[in-house]
């Protein structure tokens, strides 16, 4: 049986961080907030729009400015998201490997639903993803772990035989929560130091050796 793999997106398979600070800067700007440069940014991403908007803006800010921001937010993102969203290099090789090895594949994203499917689609129209999943309205958000139990059943797979593969403590506390493996890797949002103190057992620091830990039983992954 080959073993099922779920991506989170930004920080795992593309480098969002430019496209993400430019709307958001954008967005605080137009509601009259103070910005951020990107090492700020690079902390407030991950666990979806509106705790990115909430963390970027100052105490006390109320929601009815909180919901202009993340309308601006979105609505500048959704035009430009393309010119600050790359692919980070080794990604599509990894991709491929697996795809050709027979692995079903999956996207697991905090990111909006349009946008994730939209980006997916666009950056990787040559991988045949089972499942892309970002955040719904009245579903929970990583790390609740319907999403990822959502793909299992996509993959027609049992929990223990999918691994969630992204650059978060969120996303090890996904796989937890879901009964499912996990592998940290170290190129996106999230520092080795922070992801080892999350309990990370399994460490890539960069796509060429995720393929190898992915080559171990029992994913079984020979090409």
């Amino acid at each position: 049986m080959k073993h099922g793999l779920i991506f989170d997106l930004d920080g795992t398979l593309v480098d969002s961080l430019q496209g993400l600070a430019t709307s958001l800067n954008y967005a605080l700007t137009l509601s009259g907030m103070p910005t951020h440069d990107h090492v700020a940014v690079r902390g407030f991403i991950g666990n979806g729009t509106r705790i990115l908007i909430q963390r970027s803006s100052p105490k006390g800010a109320g929601e009815a400015l909180l919901n202009t921001a993340e309308q601006a937010f979105k609505a500048h993102y959704d035009l430009t998201w393309q010119d600050g969203t790359l692919i980070y290099a080794g990604i599509i090789d990894l991709l491929e490997s697996l795809q050709s090895c027979g692995h079903p594949l999956a996207v697991l994203s905090n990111k909006p639903h349009p946008f994730t499917t939209a980006m997916v689609g666009h950056l990787f129209p040559g991988i045949r993803f089972a499942a892309v999943v970002g955040q719904r309205a009245g579903i929970p958000h990583k790390p609740d772990p319907a999403g990822a139990l959502e793909i299992a059943k996509a993959f027609n797979l049992t929990a223990a035989n999918c691994t969630v593969i992204g650059d978060s403590t969120m996303d090890l506390e996904t796989a937890r929560h879901a009964g499912m493996q996990a592998i940290a890797v170290t190129w996106g949002f999230h520092d080795r130091e922070r992801l080892v103190a999350a309990g990370a057992e399994q460490i890539a620091d960069c796509p060429s050796e995720l393929l190898e830990l992915l080559r171990v039983a029992p994913l079984d992954c020979e090409t």
